[in-house]
């Protein structure tokens, strides 16, 4: 069995031995087999559905990713009908999810897919598609095509890194280049898509990034950072995520007669194409004197102050303000549509929670 160099010294200092490594791949299959989660994409080999079940799940928790999963399914059973639909239809299916660069790429690959002729059929065609890195690939060459590429998420990470002991940090070039040589070393080449999802879902159900339930553990006997007290320990990370704090003032500015403004954001930025209220972003908390006067004179009111929206690298704070008008001001910026038709429109979810508190 070829073996690369670190995994070669890996065996020497830990005292793993090769039939350890070659029952690993038996061992998660038999798990799997036996424990295996009933999911929709897992029921199917048409690349387009597998395709949109691993954009919608980076990021996401199956148990949120699901409902979102068949709510796109039904609405655009093929790569055709999502190719067609409008950027903003695919922006309000996906609102909540977060992460918009997921939904935008989507359609831009559908779009391409669709023009294309096919949906690609092999791993470097895959490649190419807007939103699709080699994660995403590996999972559709192999689910769908039966094709032997291993997969390489947070999950096989986590798996791979307890069990052999392995601290190389999993976000650096030396760890990525690692793990992907182990993956791709234990991957079972007969069974790819049976042994790729069968160590996804391992380590999402027992080895967890917390409580991970080792006493039921089938690899435990031999697993390195169990026999060494380290589970919490690994995977390594060498980056810590960076917060940036901003200060957000929006303006729910409305009229007596239920119209309500709204502006479409063009910042290209997480929000980009979303729609929202009027805006004041600011480096430090402003006061609500500071921007009267891009305003016209109304009745305001302060509905919500000092709210956190925490995102992967941004700490949100948020004022929220209503501005009562008498009427309908045409000189500023933004299109006026009834309170009643804002579901039709795709808001970030901070905007959808500060809603609820419109009277």
């Amino acid at each position: 069995m070829f073996l690369p160099l670190f995994l070669r010294n890996f065996v020497g200092k830990k005292g793993t031995k090769l039939h350890e490594m070659a029952d690993f791949a038996a061992i998660i299959e038999h798990w799997y087999g036996q424990n295996k989660r009933a999911l929709p994409w897992r029921e199917t080999t048409n690349p387009y559905y597998i395709w949109l079940s691993e954009i919608i799940l980076q990021q996401t928790r199956v148990e949120q990713g699901r409902s979102y999963y068949e709510r796109f399914v039904s609405a655009f059973p093929t790569v055709q009908a999502l190719a067609d639909a409008s950027e903003e239809q695919v922006l309000l299916l996906w609102q909540g999810l977060g992460y918009y660069s997921r939904a935008r790429n989507l359609h831009k690959a559908a779009q391409q897919i669709a023009a294309h002729g096919s949906f690609p059929s092999d791993y470097k065609s895959l490649l190419s598609l807007p939103g699709v890195g080699p994660y995403t690939a590996a999972a559709i060459a192999s689910f769908a095509y039966g094709q032997p590429y291993a997969v390489v998420d947070g999950n096989v990470f986590r798996v791979l890194s307890r069990y052999f002991g392995v601290e190389t940090p999993i976000d650096s070039t030396d760890g990525k280049k690692e793990f992907k040589a182990l993956a791709d070393e234990l991957l079972d080449k007969k069974r790819p898509s049976f042994y790729n999802q069968a160590i996804m879902d391992f380590g999402a159900v027992v080895c967890k990034p917390s409580g991970a339930d080792c006493s039921l553990c089938p690899l435990s006997d031999a697993c390195v950072a169990y026999a060494q007290n380290r589970v919490q320990q690994l995977p390594v990370k060498e980056k810590k995520l960076l917060q940036k704090t901003r200060w957000f003032s929006y303006v729910y500015v409305c009229t007596d007669k239920e119209d309500v403004l709204i502006t479409r954001r063009i910042k290209d930025d997480i929000w980009k194409g979303l729609y929202e209220f009027p805006l004041i972003e600011s480096e430090e908390e402003l006061p609500l004197t500071s921007f009267l006067h891009h305003f016209p004179k109304g009745e305001w009111r302060l509905l919500r102050q000092g709210f956190v929206h925490q995102l992967t690298h941004q700490h949100l704070v948020v004022n929220f303000y209503r501005l009562q008008l008498p009427q309908k001001d045409s000189s500023l910026p933004g299109i006026w549509v009834k309170k009643s038709e804002l579901q039709n429109f795709a808001f970030p979810q901070l905007l959808v929670k500060l809603m609820d508190i419109v009277s």
